[in-house]
């Protein structure tokens, strides 16, 4: 079986069951899925003082043990991001529909974009702040 590389990233501070399914859409694109995860200084810079409540280590456990991904690898800029996606070159970017006007980083270098709508309106943000719905 040839190897399919897929690739997603993001914070990851709170899994939650919307990951999971983003998770498994990328499985099922490819066998090799690959998670980019910000570091604990670039979510502190974009969402502020009070993030990341997991630590990097700690989210990349979380994450290394679900069974859809392969491999986790952490980075700090907009920059190592770029060059991530930019070496992997991924057959398919997996990323939340919410994103599909958005600027993507290494949108580029990917041969596909597969955007997922969020299920069930879960959001880390809203559950960190207790605004989510249940």
């Amino acid at each position: 079986m040839q190897t399919k590389i897929t690739w997603l990233n993001g914070c990851f501070d709170v899994l939650h069951a919307g990951h999971i399914q983003l998770f498994k859409k990328a499985w099922e694109q490819g066998n090799d899925v690959v998670v980019g995860i910000d570091s604990d200084e670039r979510i502190r810079s974009m969402k502020g003082d009070c993030r990341p409540v997991n630590s990097l280590a700690n989210r990349m456990i979380f994450l290394q043990s679900i069974k859809y991904i392969r491999t986790v690898i952490p980075f700090n800029t907009d920059d190592e991001l770029d060059g991530l996606i930019k070496r992997l070159s991924p057959e398919v970017f997996v990323i939340g529909e919410e994103y599909r006007d958005k600027k993507i980083i290494g949108k580029k270098w990917a041969k596909s974009m597969l955007y997922v709508p969020r299920f069930q309106g879960l959001s880390s943000s809203d559950i960190i702040n207790g605004t989510h719905k249940t």
